[in-house]
């Protein structure tokens, strides 16, 4: 029991850890030549949400079912769950589009020479990606009181 406890904790913080610092990659204030290298790491970090964030859940599952947690409906429980689904939702479905946007643009040839600040449309996108950053973030911190504090 103590080992899936290890493994649940350590892949929740592997898994959900980079969103709590990926809004400083996106940070809307950079030339080209940053957000190029910004872009470069991000893509690097998107691995431990996928592999930890996937092991949290299912070592979480685990745990409720081979514990004495009590029942799913728990409000905490319950509600660790939902969090962890809506911060895939965002980094999903209203994260990731953008940053592909962003991305296809530093991938153009005609940009690749570009230096100073990227046009306005970049911009836009980097400010909706970095305030998403941080609206998941303040969800992962929600789940992680969730999982501390619970009964």
């Amino acid at each position: 029991m103590k080992v899936l406890i290890l493994i649940h904790v350590l892949s929740a913080i592997i898994g959900v850890g980079p969103t709590f610092f990926a809004h400083l990659l996106t940070r809307p204030d950079k030339d080209v030549g940053e957000l190029r290298i910004a872009m470069k790491y991000s893509k690097l970090l998107e691995f431990f949400p996928k592999i930890g964030g996937s092991i949290a859940v299912l070592t979480g599952i685990a745990l409720v079912l081979v514990g004495d947690y009590g029942s799913f409906t728990q409000i905490w429980l319950l509600g660790s769950l939902i969090l962890y689904i809506l911060i895939q939702i965002i980094v999903i479905g209203f994260i990731t589009p953008p940053t592909k946007k962003v991305n296809e643009w530093l991938e153009r040839p005609e940009n690749l020479e570009l230096t100073g600040a990227p046009p306005e449309e970049i911009q836009t996108a980097l400010i909706s990606i970095y305030r998403r950053f941080y609206l998941a973030s303040s969800l992962g911190v929600l789940l992680f009181i969730f999982m501390i504090l619970k009964p």
